[in-house]
């Protein structure tokens, strides 16, 4: 398995991104540096648990409360998803703020094809932030 930034913690999580085909396990430890990079650079997350919920790879910030919890799966061939949870309007404010540029599943996810993923950093890291930080708002 490609080396995951920062180190796995928990072997479950571990084995629910190597249970993912390579194309996706790829794009979706992509997504995972994004989610720790921007908890460390955005004021007021604090540390984040990475756990599985409902089997996939997910990131919640327990110690300050100040996101909803973001979780990975891919559900498609060739595509990833990252879920927010679809009581919050985290998806409906991204698709939005982005209207047209993505293919958004009500307000639960977004879907990025994997070969879409490089072009689409800047979104999906303000769509990490605004997870991270959904309940500071």
């Amino acid at each position: 398995m490609e080396k995951a930034e920062p180190a796995f913690r928990d072997p479950a999580t571990e084995a629910a991104f190597a249970d993912f085909d390579e194309d996706a396990r790829t794009a979706l430890l992509r997504v995972r540096a994004m989610i720790f990079d921007v908890a460390r650079s955005t004021q007021g997350v604090g540390r984040l648990e990475e756990t599985l919920k409902w089997g996939q790879p997910s990131y919640l910030t327990p110690e300050t409360k100040s996101g909803s919890t973001i979780r990975l799966g891919a559900p498609n061939p060739g595509s990833i998803a990252i879920f927010a949870h679809c009581q919050t309007s985290i998806i409906s404010d991204f698709a939005a703020h982005f209207s047209g540029a993505f293919s958004v599943e009500g307000n639960r996810a977004v879907h990025v094809k994997v070969t879409d993923l490089e072009a689409a950093e800047g979104p999906i890291r303000h769509l990490i932030a605004s997870a991270l930080t959904y309940h500071k708002r």
